[in-house]
């Protein structure tokens, strides 16, 4: 079959790059093939633009994919016609009476002329074409402030023209900025938290803490299913189960009953760091935000990052829980962190936490816990979960 299918996809952030905008070019141009592999397509460069095309059976799959790629700041379908004035203008009245099909009546004409040897402007583009939709369609009206629909103009080395933009995630390409370790849990900000790295060019891989048998199978499958949600954003995730029964038991038997659980993120973190450092991670991303529980006050967040000298990167520190919930609804995840699976961030939780750690006094506690063989061993049992991209979200259940 023909490639027919035609795709604009604009970048936004990548353009203010200069010495290095090529590299970020070639690694957006690289993620969005890897995640069309799967389909017949091809992949078109012009200065500040993607063209890509497929069949006009992968469109539906193409549009699921721009919209989930980091770095994409929008897309749009189009069609490409000669630098004529009469086939640009066939193709806008095609854009126009589409929309107007819809309900739509209020409409702008927005153009750009990268090609300055095309005999109209910018804006007389615009002021004909807007003309020639007055004309065929009498009951619309142009409103320059609050349009219903738009009909986008571009005269490159051919005319494109398209409808209003679906918007991309935007950001930078997955990978450009390394690839971080993830530490993901069953709840709701940690996979935020990943998605919202990945926006910035982070490429993922995922670490869980698993303490068989007081954390079940369902709680290990819907981490699961958290990281195959990531991994529509990412192009692919793997996730790393460690085993922590033996270092939680340790800690209740060990550990001043109200400090267990910051021992708990201390040792995680000091897993973390060991294995984020043998993978060639360049940071570690936790979902913490700030005073929302008890192990998250300033002086307790330092206390828990001690063991790591990498950077500690916690998106949300700022966020409002509600705008967390509201972030995790529109990315997908939200219904699988909700189910009722606890994870082994609650089991032992003290009745009574300490709210604010001595930082000298906290980390000779712990060191005095002599974790260090079962850190090893824990390292030693780690498991590895290959949850490859698909271009179609997972279900919620």
């Amino acid at each position: 079959m023909e490639l027919t299918a035609l795709y604009l996809v604009k970048v936004g952030e990548i353009l203010l790059k200069l010495g290095n905008r090529r590299e970020f070019e070639n690694r957006l141009k690289a993620d969005i093939g890897k995640r069309l592999s799967g389909i017949p397509h091809k992949i078109e460069y012009q200065p500040g633009r993607f063209f890509v095309l497929v069949e006009e059976e992968g469109a539906a799959t193409a549009e699921e994919i721009l919209s989930r790629t980091p770095g994409v700041n929008g897309w749009a379908r189009c069609i490409r016609t000669a630098k004529n004035f009469a086939d640009i203008e066939g193709a806008a009245l095609k854009v126009a009476a589409a929309a107007m099909a819809g309900g739509a009546r209020r409409f702008k004409v927005e153009s750009r002329r990268s090609d300055k040897s095309f005999p109209l402007d910018s804006f007389e583009i615009a002021k004909e074409l807007g003309h020639s939709i007055l004309v065929a369609h009498p009951e619309a009206k142009v409103d320059l402030h609050n349009p219903e629909f738009l009909v986008n103009v571009e005269i490159r080395d051919r005319a494109f023209v398209y409808g209003r933009p679906a918007r991309g995630l935007r950001g930078l390409p997955i990978g450009s900025q390394g690839r971080g370790l993830l530490l993901l849990s069953g709840g709701i900000d940690s996979p935020v938290a990943g998605y919202l790295m990945a926006r910035r060019g982070l490429n993922l891989e995922a670490m869980y803490f698993h303490a068989w048998p007081y954390t079940s199978k369902e709680a290990h499958d819907k981490v699961k299913d958290l990281a195959r949600v990531l991994s529509a954003y990412t192009g692919g995730i793997t996730l790393w189960t460690v085993p922590f029964t033996d270092i939680q038991m340790a800690l209740k038997k060990g550990a001043r009953e109200d400090l267990t659980t910051l021992m708990m993120r201390a040792a995680m973190m000091e897993i973390a760091h060991a294995f984020a450092t043998k993978r060639g991670d360049t940071c570690i991303i936790t979902g913490e935000s700030l005073g929302q529980v008890a192990s998250q006050t300033p002086q307790n967040l330092r206390f828990t990052q001690f063991p790591t000298d990498l950077p500690l990167l916690r998106p949300l520190v700022g966020i409002d829980k509600e705008d967390t919930i509201a972030m995790a609804r529109a990315i997908g995840s939200f219904d699988i962190s909700v189910r009722p699976y606890e994870d082994c961030c609650v089991i032992f939780s003290p009745t009574h936490p300490l709210l604010k750690a001595n930082l000298a006094r906290e980390k000779a506690a712990y060191e005095a816990l002599g974790l260090g063989p079962l850190i090893a061993a824990a390292l030693e049992g780690i498991e590895k979960f290959e949850l490859p991209f698909s271009e179609r979200m997972p279900p919620p259940h």
